[in-house]
């Protein structure tokens, strides 16, 4: 063999092999799912929309044959569309009921969050109200009543003036989810109906003798980590002794709150898991690559965004829903 042939042998080899190399990780590419195009749509809960959105750009800039577009309405209207075919996936904040498990929702856990009750920043008896809290039966008292009590009756101070009460308006988790702690569903609750998480802030915002409450992501800024300006958090009187003690103030900071969720030491309901609902076992690779994601790599974004991260054996277990 001449020198010449052995060189251009081997020149040859080198090639190959550099092109067995390229081939290789294009496979392990189009396995990892990087080679996905597609489009998801999502429709929901407000208080999953944050955070799907957030998930949404951050995949999308992984993958960027990738398209998701998702809408918030209601935990209500997300049910609806997916089990319609509007949309891909629903964003349910609360428990998936019997009856829609019949017609095919599919539930995949992706998240925890809470409701939080909340007033006006500018109400008369604000430090009133913040040292000594509302126990579950006062809540009952407010949210449940044809006639709304007085500030007076709830804090014993002898006042005279009203409180008005908000409510929300369109079929959601978060009032599903409130009225579930006061032993009820959200029909039974009182007061002024106002579509949306915005909108009930905003309406408390408004009004210095309200009361609401909201999903904790349009009661925090999780910018600044303290509550949204002109908004406070009513604390829950745990242990009913008319006073907030130190082991239930946790409302002054957004990491605060979430620290008692994750521990439980605010109450379940109205903490509760969020949901990704499909229509029957979920099949399309994009979607299950997806899922896969925010349930992996996507936990890792949870914290920072004000959202609290599944245990390992939840994760695992919703994982299995999906494979």
């Amino acid at each position: 063999m001449t020198r010449n042939t052995f060189i251009l042998m081997l020149a040859g080899l080198l090639i190959w092999a550099m092109l067995s190399s390229c081939g290789s990780s294009q496979d392990r590419s189009k396995s990892e799912g990087t080679s996905y195009n597609g489009t998801l749509s999502f429709s929901g809960a407000f208080a999953l929309y944050p955070m799907a959105v957030k998930w949404a750009e951050e995949y999308m800039k992984l993958h960027p044959g990738v398209r998701i577009d998702i809408s918030a309405g209601g935990a209500g209207k997300g049910m609806t569309d997916v089990l319609t075919g509007m949309v891909e996936v629903g964003m349910v904040s609360r428990t998936i009921n019997p009856q829609e498990k019949s017609k095919g929702a599919y539930e995949i856990a992706v998240t925890r969050d809470a409701v939080v009750p909340t007033f006006n920043e500018k109400n008369p008896f604000r430090k009133e109200i913040l040292s000594k809290g509302l126990t579950r039966e006062k809540f009952q008292a407010i949210f449940l009543s044809a006639e709304s009590p007085t500030w007076g009756q709830m804090l014993g101070n002898g006042s005279s003036q009203k409180i008005t009460v908000y409510t929300r308006s369109d079929a959601c988790g978060a009032a599903e989810m409130w009225a579930k702690f006061l032993g009820k569903n959200q029909e039974a609750l009182q007061g002024v109906g106002v579509f949306g998480d915005p909108g009930i802030a905003d309406a408390v915002k408004a009004d210095a003798n309200s009361i609401g409450f909201n999903n904790i992501n349009y009661a925090y800024d999780i910018s600044s980590k303290k509550k949204y300006p002109g908004l406070e958090v009513v604390p829950v009187d745990l242990n009913g002794n008319g006073s907030i003690e130190a082991a239930e103030n946790f409302y002054n900071d957004f990491p605060s709150l979430l620290k008692a969720i994750k521990e439980g030491t605010y109450p379940s309901p109205p903490a509760r898991d969020l949901y990704f609902v499909t229509r029957g076992k979920p099949t399309n690779p994009v979607l299950t690559a997806f899922l896969t994601w925010v349930l992996t790599d996507g936990q890792k974004l949870l914290e920072s965004n004000g959202y609290i991260a599944l245990s390992p054996e939840q994760i695992q277990g919703e994982l299995n829903k999906i494979k």
